[in-house]
């Protein structure tokens, strides 16, 4: 017993200091910069003042972001920059708080804010009115969502992983998102009676 409880911590120990290196050489890559966000884009047939709406309403964010299960505003409305709130997030079977600050609030365009729980960052997300060019098709808004996370211990190694864990996550709430805008009857345009699909812009 003794000899496989020294085997178990020698092996922590050595991923530990493998872990240490490929942090550092990653860090070294980017010239100590701060780890690349993780981007994913989706193209919503609606107009962009209605994704506008369904993205501002912060206390309906749980209904298209899946790990998100309860937004606690902290502060009075209106909603803007400087609002604050608790995120209740339940990611793999654990559940933490996510204490969010607004840093950007720019109808209809902009919207980010700063995370303050054990792992930190940011989300920036920024909306663009396609004209059928290459910007996107004409009366769908592209959305593009920047999200930042730095885990508390090796930050380039955790965003690495972070990438490849969340990425297809984020993208299936962009989709969910994008139902939302299109399908919301409370958010509806009268004169848009057939609001089909867009297929989602990949991510560059």
């Amino acid at each position: 017993m003794g000899r496989l409880v020294g085997f178990v911590l020698r092996l922590a120990a050595a991923a530990g200091v493998a872990g240490w290196l490929a942090d550092r050489w990653l860090r070294e890559q980017t010239a100590g910069a701060a780890p690349d966000p993780i981007r994913t884009t989706v193209a919503i047939h609606a107009p962009i003042e209605r994704v506008w709406a369904v993205l501002a309403d912060i206390e309906r964010h749980p209904e298209w972001m899946h790990d998100l299960k309860s937004v606690r505003l902290t502060t009075p409305p209106p909603i803007g920059v400087g609002t604050r709130g608790i995120g209740r997030v339940e990611a793999f079977g654990i559940g933490v708080e996510d204490a969010v600050e607004v840093t950007a609030f720019d109808a209809p365009s902009h919207f980010a804010i700063s995370h303050d729980g054990l792992v930190k960052g940011a989300g920036d997300i920024r909306l663009l009115a396609g004209s059928g060019g290459m910007d996107g098709p004409a009366g769908a808004t592209v959305v593009t969502w920047d999200e930042t996370l730095v885990t508390p211990v090796l930050p380039h190694l955790g965003a690495l992983v972070l990438a490849f864990v969340f990425r297809p996550i984020f993208e299936a709430d962009l989709e969910r998102l994008a139902r939302l805008a299109e399908t919301d009857p409370a958010r509806k345009d009268p004169a848009d009676t057939d609001p089909a699909r867009v297929d989602p812009v990949q991510a560059g």
